[in-house]
């Protein structure tokens, strides 16, 4: 080897110890950044958790809420301990239909049919409200019933067979009743009033529903108002998930009295005076 090549030998080492050095460095890591990252989660946890929290009350609050079943009242459609889903969009949509399950406040109404002791602390009132919100556990002054008739519905009890009609149709409950209830062992005759609904439970021997509250101001009903959302699926235990739907009994056309049409027949009747306004204003013109 001439002395012109060992000197360009010579001067190419460095270069390749070089290049070998660096790479050598990008591979290693740095000292200290497994503890760089631990750090950096358990800074991180707290925003974590507070941004679960409030997308949990935003999703709570406007769209879907867990409820837990705490009694015996809509057996054997809900039993104790289920938790279920709640649509709080739904009713934005549509209207209340009978034969839906609702979820809806007693608050300044009817007593709870499940009572819990107050938190004696903030701390205590803040895991209550997560159970609550999560469905965990129950909400003290929210109820579970089935809409049996909606504002203007004249519901009766009972007709010759022993069955609850609604406008003078009876309705056929053997699919969701309780198995050896019968549709009720009171009897009521009532009009439901405008922007209400007469609920009952579905293990009627042992709801306090509607039926029990005749002597309120509402004669039993609800307000509409107070209706938080449709129940629409069993989530736990997952060996019972399935959807709530409403029986078909309550399709029956003859169910649907006049006051179902009210705000149709409301908008016809505006309609044509104005229709007749307008073509006389073009003659005019």
């Amino acid at each position: 080897m001439t002395s012109e090549s060992q000197e360009h030998g010579a001067a190419r080492r460095p270069v390749e110890d070089e290049v070998d050095v660096v790479a050598e460095e990008t591979q290693k890591p740095a000292k200290g950044g497994k503890r760089e990252k631990k750090g950096s989660f358990w800074k991180e946890l707290p925003v974590l958790v507070v941004v679960a929290l409030v997308l949990a009350l935003i999703i709570k609050t406007f769209v879907v809420q867990a409820f837990y079943i705490p009694s015996e009242s809509m057996e054997n459609t809900l039993l104790t301990n289920d938790r279920v889903l709640v649509n709080k969009l739904v009713y934005h949509t549509r209207d209340i239909e009978r034969g839906d399950v609702v979820v809806f406040s007693g608050v300044d109404s009817w007593d709870g049919e499940f009572q819990m002791e107050e938190p004696s602390n903030p701390v205590a009132a803040f895991f209550r409200w997560v159970g609550t919100a999560f469905g965990v556990i129950p909400g003290e002054k929210d109820y579970i019933k089935r809409v049996i008739g909606i504002g203007g519905d004249h519901v009766k009890c009972c007709d010759s067979k022993g069955r609850i009609t609604v406008n003078g149709t009876p309705i056929n409950e053997e699919s969701y009743l309780y198995p050896g209830n019968v549709p009720s062992d009171k009897f009521f005759d009532v009009t439901v009033p405008p922007e209400r609904l007469w609920v009952m439970g579905d293990h009627r021997s042992v709801s306090l529903d509607s039926r029990a509250h005749t002597g309120d101001s509402g004669g039993g009903s609800i307000p509409v108002g107070q209706v938080i959302g449709r129940a629409f699926v069993i989530v736990w235990p997952f060996d019972r998930a399935s959807s709530i739907d409403i029986p078909e009994t309550f399709a029956q056309p003859a169910l649907h009295a006049l006051g179902d049409s009210v705000p149709v027949v409301a908008g016809f009747g505006l309609a044509v005076p104005l229709i007749l306004v307008r073509r006389r204003l073009r003659r005019k013109r």
